[in-house]
């Protein structure tokens, strides 16, 4: 064994522009969750990394991966979907050769989306070139003013009539008030079935065009009533079902609709279009840049894709966006510019300030944009969170606080710093490392001490426990999903708000849009909300990256925590957070390298330290460390290590629905969320588990898709959780998955000890030194820039 990690060789780093050229969904996570954790639809090849980031990227591909941009199939769908053996577009055709439409090089694209701009710009500088007819450009009271005077000069109207009865300006209506998310059952029920009938008349079109019959309950409960006309009439809806591809609903088309099957059929560009957005949604983003789409519609062999792109927008499918842009990237354009000084003659007073404004007006008009295309779903919450967190901002007294002062008098170093920030703010970002936690725990205790209700969340059981034991009390301790779903927390007032005063939540960087939405909307006004957590780590599983687009915003104060993680585990990780993969001391066997020259001897080694090395080492027995990997496929992935692991560990036929009591599981009962946990049993109701959220039945019909042997599991399914001991594979086939987020990641989850299986060579040091995280196309940043300003 070796203590001593290799050193870094210079590599060409990972580049963005990559991502939209290849065909993988990037960067999202690997997607945990229903449908996307379940053994139906794992991530790619081994491969299958869960995901590094788009900052988090872990869905169906990696940090390495494609972007979702682009075109080509979620991860690993091999196994849920494989529907027909046709892998070509929807006609015999070639896509390219469709008449009339040559296809557009990027920067026609582009040009193309700034056309009605331009129009509308030169419309406009011609309207003020031409001459004004008189009142034209008068608007509210002075234009009814002019209307009157002439009523008045036309015999319309006596002069008492006009000016003696003014009319009341019409009052504005109030604003609706902000409608607050209601609480959601702890347990949603699952929904009703589809009725028989609809799945038997989903099964025959299925057959009918050559598609597996075991989907018609999937696709029967995606489309609802009638799902069997609607897919005789739009074939390409098939799409709407997670894991299937183009190629295969082209395939399912061409055998229901022969020779009306063809690739510019707006049936098929507008599911495409959509598919793609979900893809890109899976891998991070919550919107596509107008081009970046355009290039992975041609991919898909559509021909027109500007006009793909009109028909979803036309049918409310999506929406589109023009974001103002001062940013390195923009679209070529003028930036705005005051008006420079005129060396002509001085005009009259009124003919200046017109010219100065019209300048302005056109500065504005000219400036660079990006256009992007998103669903309506994600559009909504990025508008929504920034919404309400300008309202939380603004809504906090800022005045001092002699208690405040006090207790933060009473602390020190970046603690102090902390509570003076919570003081006088209404949103307050901390980051910082495991050791860090120490410090929104002194701030929780000091706002209960003031007589606050005062909350912590975290992303998973096993954080609200660790945060718990440093407070000491588990009572406002919870996690978030309990917090909204209302089975853990204050409850909710009767405007439908959290009953508190002071929210802080753990792990902020795996909150997506929809949830930190939730979570801003339902504060009520006067509130502080504090997100804590460590920015190296993997981003959320959902799309955006809201810890971090506020980091960068700077619209709040932010607050570095200087506690740094301790021991020989605590200085590996810290050089990995800025690109050092360091060797360390490990007097203790903290840190143990174990190189294999192949995956078949990684899958023997990780059996071994697991079993039989760590146990008789360090005393960590084997239902307390976890196996962290890439992927779920591969010769080294999930499904691979659990394999042995089970057969080492708890051997048996698997007789329920693959699974015997005592395994250990990872169950996801939302996508996104997993939690481990042990089977208990089964019986006619489902698979019985134990876990930290307590006993669990998961209904057999979701069993594949929800629960997967949990002895191994992927970065994203352990970021949030710790055990006592780690054991991280890297087989030779998943050097294209790794990252610095990634390593971060999964080298952070032992608490005592890391053992790593190296079978990457020089991969490792060069993905920790060069490749960071992937970025995501979000709008809240911009979003943000025009409701808060910048903090100084």
């Amino acid at each position: 064994m070796s203590t001593e990690p290799e050193t870094t060789e210079s590599a060409e780093p990972g580049k963005p522009e990559d991502a939209v050229r290849s065909g993988t969904p990037t960067g999202g996570p690997d997607a945990d969750g229903p449908g996307a954790d379940g053994p139906g639809a794992d991530g790619p090849g081994a491969g299958e990394p869960d995901a590094d980031e788009p900052g988090a990227e872990d869905a169906p591909g990696t940090d390495q991966s494609p972007d979702p941009a682009d075109t080509t199939e979620p991860a690993d769908t091999t196994d849920s979907t494989d529907i027909t053996d046709s892998t070509q577009p929807a006609d015999t055709t070639e896509p390219a050769a469709a008449e009339g439409s040559p296809q557009l090089s990027e920067a026609e694209a582009e040009l193309l989306a700034q056309k009605l701009e331009r129009e509308r710009i030169e419309q406009r500088k011609a309207e003020k070139k031409g001459p004004i007819a008189s009142g034209t450009k008068l608007s509210g009271p002075a234009a009814d003013l002019l209307a009157a005077v002439r009523a008045v000069e036309s015999g319309e109207k006596p002069v008492a009539a006009v000016f003696d009865e003014p009319r009341p300006a019409p009052r504005r209506p109030a604003p609706e008030p902000v409608r607050r998310p209601q609480p959601v059952p702890a347990a949603p029920a699952a929904p009703d079935s589809p009725a028989p009938q609809t799945v038997d008349g989903v099964r025959r079109v299925l057959a009918a065009g050559s598609a597996p019959e075991a989907l018609a309950p999937q696709v029967a409960a995606v489309l609802g009533e009638g799902a069997e006309e609607l897919l005789r009439e739009d074939p390409w809806q098939l799409l709407r079902v997670t894991g299937v591809r183009p190629e295969q609903a082209d395939g399912f088309a061409r055998a229901l609709l022969g020779a009306e099957c063809r690739p510019d059929d707006e049936r098929r560009t507008r599911a495409v279009t959509v598919w793609l957005l979900e893809q890109a949604a899976l891998a991070g983003h919550t919107a596509l840049e107008l081009s970046a789409l355009a290039t992975a519609l041609a991919r898909q062999g559509v021909p027109d894709a500007d006009a793909a792109v009109q028909s979803t927008l036309a049918e409310g499918e999506a929406l589109v966006f023009q974001d103002a842009l001062d940013e390195p990237g923009a679209r070529p354009g003028p930036a705005p510019s005051a008006p420079a000084a005129s060396s002509a003659p001085p005009a009259a007073a009124g003919d200046g300030a017109d010219d100065a404004e019209g300048e302005q007006e056109e500065a504005e008009e000219e400036r660079p944009v990006r256009v992007l295309v998103g669903l309506e779903r994600y559009a909504l919450a990025e508008e929504s969170l920034a919404d309400g967190l300008a309202r939380i901002v603004n809504s906090l007294s800022k005045e001092p606080s002699p208690e405040w002062e006090a207790a933060a008098a009473a602390a020190s170093g970046s603690t102090a710093e902390l509570i003076r920030a919570a003081a006088g703010h209404g949103l307050v970002l901390h980051t910082g490392g495991e050791a860090s936690r120490a410090e929104p725990a002194a701030l929780l205790t000091v706002a209960r001490g003031l007589g606050l209700r005062a909350v912590a969340a975290c992303h998973t059981p096993d954080g609200r426990r660790r945060f718990a034991a440093l407070l000491g009390a588990e009572d406002p301790v919870v996690t978030v999903a309990g917090l909204l779903a209302g089975t853990e927390g204050p409850g909710r007032d009767a405007e439908g708000a959290l009953d508190l005063d002071v929210l802080v939540v753990l792990d902020a960087p795996q909150l997506d849009v929809e949830g930190a939405a939730m979570i801003v909307e339902s504060l009520p006004d006067g509130a502080r909300l504090v997100l804590s957590g460590d920015p190296a780590v993997l981003w959320s599983a959902g799309p955006g990256r809201v810890f971090a687009d506020l980091l960068a915003a700077r619209t709040c104060p932010q607050v570095a925590s200087r506690t740094p993680d301790p021991g020989p585990l605590g200085e590996l990780v810290s050089g990995v957070g800025i690109g050092e993969l360091n060797q360390v001391d490990a007097p203790g066997k903290e840190v143990v390298i174990v190189p294999v020259r192949d995956a078949g001897e990684a899958v023997h080694r990780t059996v071994q330290l697991v079993a039989d090395s760590v146990p008789r080492a360090l005393g960590v027995p084997p239902e307390d460390t976890v196996v962290i990997t890439p992927g779920h496929g591969g010769a080294a992935g999930t499904r691979v290590l659990n394999a042995a692991l089970k057969e080492r560990l708890n051997p048996g036929p698997g007789r329920f629905g693959g699974f015997d009591p005592g395994d250990r599981v990872a169950y996801s009962p939302a996508p996104g969320r997993t939690v481990p946990g042990q089977v208990v049993g089964a019986d006619a109701e489902g698979l019985h588990l134990s876990s930290a959220d307590g006993a669990t039945v998961v209904p057999k019909e979701r069993v594949e898709q929800a629960v997967r042997h949990g002895w191994a599991l992927t970065a994203h399914q352990a970021v949030g959780s710790r055990w006592p001991a780690a054991v991280v594979v890297l087989p030779g086939d998943a050097a294209q998955a790794l990252s610095r987020p990634w390593v971060y990641t999964a080298f952070g989850r032992g608490e005592r000890h890391l053992s790593v299986v190296h079978g990457v060579e020089q991969a490792l040091p060069r993905a920790v030194a060069e490749v960071t995280a992937k970025p995501r196309t979000t709008r809240l940043p911009v979003l943000l820039r025009s409701q808060v300003p910048a903090s100084q």
